[in-house]
């Protein structure tokens, strides 16, 4: 740091602390005389004993609202604390009241203290009084709740319809949001939605950087060729028996996409499925729609395997561990069942495949996909299994995953010397992310308006409190639901609901419920082809391939598995609950 430079941070450090200084004297000053000191302190909640953030509180004496420097607020755990500067003797016999206001909430009336504790006098003549009191808000439908509710419903269908990008549509919903709440809102507190802070606050930042790291060790695992020597080796273990081979390529599927993104998985294993499929003189699509049913299972098993499993352990504070823990097992037997499943399905096709010469096929995807960087493989794959490690333990350590994820990206990229500026252009999937991030703040508006609570309390209404009810509702709605629109934005959605019910049920406090929801959204995108982003992404590498599949052709192909799955995730969740 040049002289110059280190002179004006000097100065400027120096006006800071006297402007600062000066200010606190300041308000030290008007106080200095005698006066009534009142401590006040309470803890707001709403109607279901949760507690109520930046609600503004109003202390009235004689009817006459006292001016403070700031305004008394409730912080995140919904408590409030302020000391209050009276001339003295103002306090014996006078009427103090507190009145407390938050958008989206009924105002509360004026409440009286219903008693002022005294302290003796202090050194410099101040009498001291405190005074406690704890306020239950209930929620009011304002304006703000029917354009939270018309926005949600508005980028639903408009990812649902596909008539705008996802990420498109979530931007304009959370731009909506926000210019609303602070050109109406202003004016009009009924208007307000989302404040910026809480807008800012709402995004899961875990979720993000966890997302983009795994995309950058995925990115650079790429480079190896490696996805597309496992589907090679998958063709010369089989020895030529399609039968086999479809079950082999489905769990290699299942296995990769439980550590890495199904997409991803996706997308470097169906180049080759086709050319294997296409040697075998069989429709690509009776191998790859198993394997992209089987990634959605294989994702299903894990924290990092799926997004709305990334969202569920973000929010819940669940770990890789509780993931593995509780789904591998009933996944590990929905896998095997889909195996059998599809290939009674796909048996008249698998019967007119024409094997020919195995060695000649095996000897040609022996020099076609072979590992092309084995050193950069060493290095992105220890550096992933110290990763994968990582996140086994990120619990134990406090530690967020995310923070796992984004040391094994850093450290990968500085020990193979793979170019960062290359990686975040082509391999991080900023529309992804930006999607994820705007629709945390649609769901935030949504929340904040009530929106989220009506739909809880109905769940609740529904289930009647019982948790085998509760237990069955989320998981199959969550499955139909996330059959027909894209699982993310509904396991956004979802997650202030399940927390609500978890507190709500008796006997949700294990957090089953979670898994109900996990199973849900994993499992129910598989029913049709826009219902998990790897359906997608297979739909559509088949159809520039030349081999084109309808809706309803994989719906009708899909659909019966995958209500079988959420059959066996009900017995399975009803026998562990």
């Amino acid at each position: 740091m040049s002289d110059r430079l280190l002179s004006l941070v000097t100065v400027l450090a120096a006006v800071f602390f006297i402007t600062a200084a000066g200010a606190h004297a300041a308000e030290i000053s008007k106080h200095t005389g005698p006066s009534d000191a009142l401590s006040i302190c309470g803890v707001v909640t709403d109607i279901h004993n949760k507690p109520v953030k930046d609600v503004i509180l109003s202390v009235f004496v004689n009817g006459k609202k006292v001016e403070t420097p700031d305004e008394i607020a409730t912080s995140g755990q919904g408590t409030y604390m302020e000391e209050v500067f009276l001339p003295l003797g103002t306090l014996p016999g006078a009427k103090v009241e507190i009145a407390a206001d938050k958008p989206n909430y009924k105002a509360s009336d004026k409440v009286a203290f219903g008693e002022i504790l005294k302290e003796k006098n202090n050194a410099n003549g101040n009498n001291y009084y405190f005074a406690q009191h704890d306020f239950t808000m209930a929620r009011e439908v304002t304006p703000a709740f029917w354009i939270a509710t018309v926005v949600l419903v508005v980028v639903y269908a408009l990812i649902a319809f596909e008539l705008l990008h996802r990420t498109l549509a979530a931007l304009l919903g959370a731009a909506l949001i926000l210019t609303i709440s602070y050109t109406a809102g202003t004016f009009n507190s009924d208007y307000t939605i989302l404040t910026f802070e809480e807008a800012m606050h709402a995004v899961d930042m875990n979720v993000i950087l966890l997302l983009m790291a795994m995309m950058i060790i995925v990115g650079v695992l790429k480079k190896t060729g490696v996805f597309q020597w496992m589907a090679y080796k998958s063709y010369q273990l089989a020895k030529g028996n399609i039968f086999v081979l479809a079950a082999i390529l489905m769990t290699v599927s299942a296995v990769t996409s439980a550590f890495l993104d199904n997409v991803t998985t996706m997308l470097l294993m169906i180049p080759v499925t086709i050319e294997i499929a296409l040697t075998l003189k069989v429709n690509p699509i009776t191998l790859m729609l198993p394997e992209a049913f089987a990634s959605n299972v294989g994702g299903t098993a894990t924290l990092i395997g799926d997004p709305p499993n990334i969202m569920i352990g973000s929010y819940a504070k669940l770990s890789f561990v509780d993931f593995v823990k509780e789904l591998t097992e009933v996944n590990i037997i929905i896998l095997a069942i889909s195996i059998v499943y599809f290939i009674f399905w796909y048996k008249k096709d698998y019967l007119k495949a024409q094997v020919g010469n195995v060695s000649e096929m095996i000897a040609h995807l022996r020099e076609e996909y072979k590992i092309t960087n084995k050193k950069l493989l060493i290095q992105g794959g220890a550096i992933l299994g110290i990763t994968i490690f990582m996140f086994t333990i990120h619990g134990a350590l406090h530690m967020e995953p995310s923070v796992a994820a984004l040391i094994g990206a850093a450290l990968l990229m500085v020990i193979s010397r793979v170019d960062i500026v290359e990686m975040l252009e082509k391999e991080v999937e900023w529309p992804t992310l930006i999607f994820f991030m705007m629709l945390f703040i649609v769901v935030a508006g949504a929340e904040e308006s009530g929106l989220i609570q009506v739909i809880a309390d109905w769940v609740k209404e529904m289930s009647k409190g019982s948790l085998v009810a509760a237990i069955l509702m989320v998981l199959w709605v969550s499955a139909f639901a996330s059959a027909i629109i894209d699982n993310i934005p509904f396991t956004a959605t979802m997650l202030p609901i399940v927390a609500y019910l978890n507190t709500a049920i008796p006997g949700a406090e294990s957090g089953i419920l979670w898994w109900s929801l996990a199973l849900g959204a994993c499992l129910g995108g598989n029913g049709t082809m826009i219902g998990a982003s790897a359906n997608v992404v297979t739909v559509g590498m088949a159809e520039r391939a030349g081999y084109p599949i309808s809706f309803m052709a994989y719906v009708k192909a899909a659909f019966l598995p995958m209500v079988i799955s959420i059959i066996i995730a009900s017995g399975w969740l009803l026998l562990t609950m």
